[in-house]
């Protein structure tokens, strides 16, 4: 049977022409390779492998579609469809590449999907369990222990999630499990965060359809899945229309509940839209090691690949073996030798750093190019002798045991790294010099996810240069936003007018009680008290909080936050013994709806000991505590974390320990500088307490140069009238006492 490849017309006009019929053979391989290279094609693996002849095809404006009859608008991303431009059904989907699993036989670097696979294949064929093995089939398919529970929540629910780590096996089980449960189900899998309106219609308009969503990160945020959207899609019965997505166990950890907190500053509005549509999810978690039962069924299955992965003991996964992840990133490591692939590591690097970013399309050839040079000149440049460019980027894209290479990609769509390699241990955060390659050059929608991804990692200069170009392009809520990270980064006066007007243009529009409305009160508030007025603050937000307590609840968390900056700013304003009440009532209502863990009650306990401080040795036993639960809570480099070792320092100083003083804040300006970076407002303060304890203990010299250096680069970031510039003048001038609540 013929396959029909269906190309874009090069005018741009009418239905996209279709290419005469061509043999089950190279030809047609080779023109898929054209007419259907991209990240797309990567994404979707063999598409032009099967009898129905998958594509992606990236379409125009058209008529009479065959079986969907739905218009696909201009510049819309590639939805699967067959070569003749139908949506598949789930039993025609005869690959689990298509389903965006990784490949185990892999694909040539530049761009040749299909190649090597089988072109006669029919649905179902390439899965044996015998041993008998098709040429370029996938792996035999081994039954998860979770498949059961999977099952279930697909019978019930309209909205599944399967959570797990990279090459897990998540998009496998959840392919076969689909394709078994739902053959006759239309499978809608957008390539593409811009073709998921477009999925959504096609999938409302199906009696029967699986919204396929692999790697769903890619289709939330600005223009991406919202909760209203999967209301419009919810099927007459269970089952009829199912939302079946996947998710990195390092991006959903993004959502969880003490991230939220995380986000200084803000009101998270943007967050919590996407973690609100995490929360219409039955979630359903797929562990990286294979249990007992599951290794003894594989070790029954004769597939030399399943075989060798077993063998690999049981420090990796089988698929993480399967997929090549644990070699792959070795292979990275080891490329960087001299005279080995050190241009190709550094090319690595760059697409790795992209993707930690923020940024989620792939990156094109020319960006690479001039992206990676100074990874490579960092680690020694031309001693490390390398290779030409065109060399690299054969050596990143080449398959390691024909499985996947360390870039996923093509030179007509861009690469993107292979997300095992995102997840390594120890990586140094993104450098500056990616970030500016980066950030003036991607789309306004891209700006936004790279804008939020920073401030959601405490690097507000950064976020608000992302968040400026996300807001000049139109992006809903990216002015909300920018305000708060303009406040974050040390211009707090600049904040709180932008969020004054803000704050006026919601009540209009939606009224005073509203959610919104509240949020942009607290951030108006919050910033009215950083900008210099407690007083303010502290009346703003105890008309809040009661407002909120109204609207929301007592027990929401958000009139907590407010009642806890309603103490903080009371506690500034020159009452701590009333600052301390206030918050030793917020820890018990605290500990009681969020439980001791939660990051607020760690950061309500921190305040409640500062403004307590009347017996230094209670007070730093507390403090030892409360360090000690949240580096087991939240790790060493958390922002909260941090905070308590500035309050420690800062009770060392108090009671005349300046060597350990010293020691202590240079140790955390070191660490504030590698989390947070060398600009952040937390760094700068750091800076200036270690000045003092410097002075403190007579090293006037040491003290000076520090203090001059830190005024310096402080007069550059924050805005005129800063507390932490004044706080510099201060302490050139002579040192004044500590007694402010450390930051």
């Amino acid at each position: 049977m013929p396959v029909l490849l269906v190309r874009e017309n090069s005018r741009g006009r009418g239905w996209p022409a279709y290419v005469g019929a061509v043999g089950l053979g190279a030809a047609a391989l080779v023109l898929a390779s054209l007419w259907t290279s991209g990240a797309w094609a990567t994404g979707i693996g063999a598409a032009v492998t099967t009898f129905s002849g998958l594509v992606a095809e990236r379409l125009r404006p058209r008529r009479g579609a065959a079986g969907d009859g739905d218009t696909v608008p201009a510049g819309a991303a590639a939805l699967l469809r067959t070569a003749a431009g139908r949506i598949p059904a789930l039993r025609q989907v005869d690959r689990p590449e298509s389903a965006g699993a990784h490949s185990a036989d892999g694909h040539p670097a530049e761009g040749h999907p299909g190649e090597g696979h089988p072109a006669d294949g029919h649905p179902g064929e390439g899965h044996p369990a015998d041993g008998g093995r098709t040429p370029g089939a996938p792996p035999a398919y081994i039954r998860r222990d979770v498949e059961p529970r999977l099952r279930e929540a697909l019978g019930r629910a309209g909205f599944v999630l399967l959570v797990g780590e990279s090459t897990a096996g998540k998009s496998r089980l959840a392919y076969e499990t689909a394709r078994a449960l739902f053959p006759r189900h239309a499978f809608v899998r957008p390539l593409g965060r811009a073709a998921l309106p477009q999925a959504l219609r096609v999938a409302g308009t199906r009696r029967r359809a699986v919204l396929w969503l692999d790697d769903l990160e890619e289709f939330l945020g600005a223009g991406g899945l919202t909760t209203a959207m999967l209301a419009a899609l919810s099927g007459p019965a269970p089952g009829r229309r199912v939302v079946l997505a996947t998710m990195r166990t390092q991006e959903y950890r993004r959502f969880e509940a003490r991230e939220e907190s995380r986000l200084t500053g803000s009101d998270r509005d943007a967050w919590r839209t996407q973690r609100d549509v995490l929360r219409q999810a039955e979630v359903v978690r797929l562990a990286r090691h294979w249990s007992a039962g599951e290794r003894r069924a594989a070790a029954h299955v004769q597939d030399p690949r399943i075989v060798a992965a077993l063998r690999a003991g049981e420090r990796f996964g089988v698929a993480e073996v399967l997929a090549a992840g644990p070699e792959l990133l070795a292979s990275w490591h080891n490329a960087w030798t001299p005279g080995a692939h050190p241009r190709g590591a550094a090319v690595v690097a760059a697409a790795v750093d992209c993707r930690r970013a923020g940024l989620r399309s792939p990156v094109g050839r020319d960006r690479l190019r001039e992206l990676h040079r100074p990874y490579l000149v960092e680690r020694g440049g031309g001693d490390l002798r390398p290779e030409p460019f065109d060399e690299a980027m054969t050596w990143a894209c080449a398959a390691v045991h024909a499985t996947s290479g360390l870039l996923i990609g093509n030179r007509t769509q861009g690469y993107t790294a292979f997300d095992y390699l995102l997840d390594a241990p120890g990586l140094a955060p993104v450098p500056e010099h990616l970030w500016q390659g980066l950030v003036g050059r991607v789309t306004p929608a891209e700006a936004y996810d790279m804008g939020l991804l920073a401030h959601q990692e405490g690097r507000p200069r950064r976020a608000a240069e992302a968040l400026a170009r996300a807001r000049l392009g139109g992006v809903p809520g990216a002015d909300f936003l920018l305000a708060i990270t303009i406040g974050d980064a040390g211009r707090p006066r600049r904040a709180a007018a932008d969020l004054a007007g803000i704050t006026r243009r919601r009540q209009d529009r939606l009224g005073p009680g509203h959610p919104d409305t509240l949020a942009a009160r607290h951030q108006l508030a919050f910033f009215t008290g950083e900008a210099g007025n407690p007083h303010a603050a502290a009346g703003r937000f105890a008309a809040l909080a009661a407002d909120a307590a109204t609207v929301l609840g007592a027990g929401h968390p958000d009139t907590l936050a407010a009642r806890h900056e309603l103490a903080y700013f009371t506690g500034e304003s020159g009452a701590p013994a009333e600052a301390a009440r206030q918050l030793a009532r917020l820890l018990a209502d605290r500990l009681r709806v969020q439980g001791p863990d939660d990051p607020q009650v760690l950061a309500t306990r921190r305040s409640l000991i500062w403004y307590r401080a009347g017996e230094p040795a209670g007070t730093e036993e507390r403090l030892a505590e409360l360090q000690a639960d949240a580096e087991r809570c939240l790790g060493p480099d958390d922002p909260h974390t941090l905070a308590v070792r500035s309050s420690r320092a800062a009770v060392a100083a108090r009671a005349g320990r300046t060597a350990e003083a010293v020691t202590a804040w240079e140790s955390l300006v070191a660490d504030r500088t590698r989390v947070m970076g060398p600009d952040h407002p937390h760094t700068i303060y750091a800076r200036l307490e270690w000045a003092r304890a410097l002075a403190s203990s007579a090293r006037t010299e040491e003290a000076s140069s520090l203090l001059t250096r830190t005024l310096g680069d402080a007069r550059t970031l924050l805005e005129p009238g800063h507390r932490h510039l004044r706080l510099a003048r201060e302490l050139l001038a002579g040192l004044p006492p500590a007694g402010r609540h450390p930051v």
